[in-house]
């Protein structure tokens, strides 16, 4: 029975793997995020705007790296690939954040909506932006790809 309920698990896991690896990541994203963001805005008393930029920097770097090795699971090897690769996914990044900037203004200084609240809705469509941007243009069809295909 527990056999059972191991390979039931374990098969929708593999059938799902890219997802739910995104999504564990992705939470993981988010927390470091939120975490850095109270660090930075409550603890060192920074501006919510500048804590807001600083919190995303390091965990962009973070995201690249589970994205790249745990999410898509990139073949990616050729120095030319890798480099455009990351530049995407940055340049994915800078416009989600741009998204993330423009939002927190409008909510925090133009509705006056808490920040942290309104940290946490931003998070959630910035989440969901990053999969879309790098499912279909960062790591296109790297899961499709058959082994020893770095492209």
């Amino acid at each position: 029975m527990i056999k059972k309920l191991w390979d039931f698990g374990w098969g929708m896991y593999k059938k799902h793997e890219e997802g739910i690896n995104y999504l564990i990541f992705g939470f993981l994203a988010f927390v470091l995020n939120y975490i850095l963001y109270f660090i930075f805005a409550d603890t060192i008393a920074m501006h919510y705007m500048a804590a807001t930029v600083l919190s995303w920097v390091l965990t962009v770097v973070f995201a690249y790296w589970t994205n790249r090795t745990f999410v898509f699971k990139s073949k990616n090897k050729e120095a030319a690939s890798v480099v455009r690769e990351f530049v995407s996914f940055i340049g994915a990044r800078v416009a989600t954040e741009v998204l993330e900037i423009v939002l927190m203004y409008v909510m925090v200084s133009l509705l006056t909506i808490n920040d942290k609240i309104s940290k946490l809705v931003c998070q959630t469509i910035v989440i969901l932006a990053n999969y879309v941007l790098s499912k279909i243009w960062i790591f296109k069809d790297t899961s499709k790809k058959g082994e020893g295909n770095g492209k």
